[in-house]
């Protein structure tokens, strides 16, 4: 893993700048990589969802430095967001709120609601003191593909068409923010991360799981998401080898992502053992996702992970990455 970085003061006048004049900028933090804008500027936000290519109704998370500045971006702060500021802020948590009028409709994909975060990687922190503000960051990728947890992804993704990106080395936790709603009279989990709802519950009590009829859109909720190129599948691990015969039969590479080491060595297979401790596979998937999906095969095969709480957001993002496209 590589050390945290901190930024440098030009690096920071440079990024501030062009925050300042509408500019888009990538950088770290403890979940993945972002692309910022100025929370308070449309265009500035539309140029990030030109960038990514993605839905004007899908909403950005809001990262501001510190939980005193929730007030000026919600409707009201409920005890419960105090509460779960206290305990899991500067973190991976984000809460979703009624928008205050501060809250624009292009960061908020026309709802009512925002979705706020306190970042906690030194980088991130350092960014949104210096900028003074707000800053709007969806994941710095194109919408829909693997999240980016080094700054040499985000180069990857966007080339010259991104000039300034923060590279604060290593994210932590490589998995997206856990979000919760606030907004209905039970508080509501609409994505799985790194802080679990076991954690959650141990603070303000029962919490209702998943998406209904009444719930907010929020960032990653899509069936397909997370996904790489290469068709991907998830199996048993006693079918692994087994579907690695076939499709070298057929004379097609193949790459695995296991928790195992493979039971023979074999031409043609790209073999990652991701380990089994969900922390590490956690932090490496994207990661490995990404190298898998270089590797020229005509289908990434996934292990199942275990089904067991501190699996839950593994679960979740595999089981996105894997939905088949949907043709249009």
């Amino acid at each position: 893993m590589s050390r945290l970085r901190r930024a440098t003061q030009a690096e920071l006048d440079v990024a501030v700048a062009a925050l300042r004049n509408g500019e888009p900028v990538a950088f770290p933090t403890e979940t993945v990589y972002g692309l910022g804008a100025n929370a308070r500027d449309p265009a500035a936000l539309r140029r990030v969802f030109e960038l990514k290519g993605r839905p004007a109704d899908h909403p950005l998370i809001l990262h501001i430095d510190n939980a005193r500045f929730l007030s000026r971006w919600v409707a009201e702060v409920p005890p419960a967001a105090l509460t779960l500021a206290a305990s899991f802020w500067p973190g991976p948590l984000t809460l979703v709120l009624r928008r205050g009028p501060d809250a624009s409709d292009v960061l908020t994909g026309g709802q009512d609601t925002v979705a706020v975060r306190v970042p906690s990687h030194p980088m991130a922190q350092q960014l949104l003191t210096a900028f003074g503000g707000g800053i709007a960051a969806p994941s710095a990728n194109r919408y829909g593909h693997v999240s980016p947890t080094r700054a040499e992804h985000v180069r990857e993704e966007f080339g010259d068409a991104l000039r300034v990106v923060l590279d604060g080395g290593e994210c932590t936790l490589g998995l997206e923010s856990t979000i919760l709603s606030l907004v209905s009279e039970r508080p509501r989990l609409l994505r799985p991360g790194h802080i679990t709802l076991e954690q959650l519950e141990a603070v303000i009590g029962p919490i209702e799981v998943g998406a209904d009829a009444g719930s907010p859109r929020v960032p990653g909720s899509m069936l397909r998401h997370y996904a790489p190129q290469t068709p991907m599948e998830c199996l048993p691990s006693n079918a692994l080898e087994p579907a690695v015969d076939a499709l070298l039969r057929d004379s097609r590479r193949v790459a695995v992502l296991a928790q195992r080491p493979p039971r023979k060595a074999q031409t043609g297979v790209t073999w990652i053992n991701a380990g089994r401790r969900s922390d590490v596979y956690a932090h490496d998937l994207y990661s490995n996702l990404r190298s898998l999906d270089k590797a020229g095969a005509a289908l990434i095969l996934v292990e199942d992970v275990p089904d067991r709480p501190e699996w839950v957001a593994v679960r979740d993002r595999l089981a996105r990455s894997a939905t088949p496209s949907v043709p249009r």
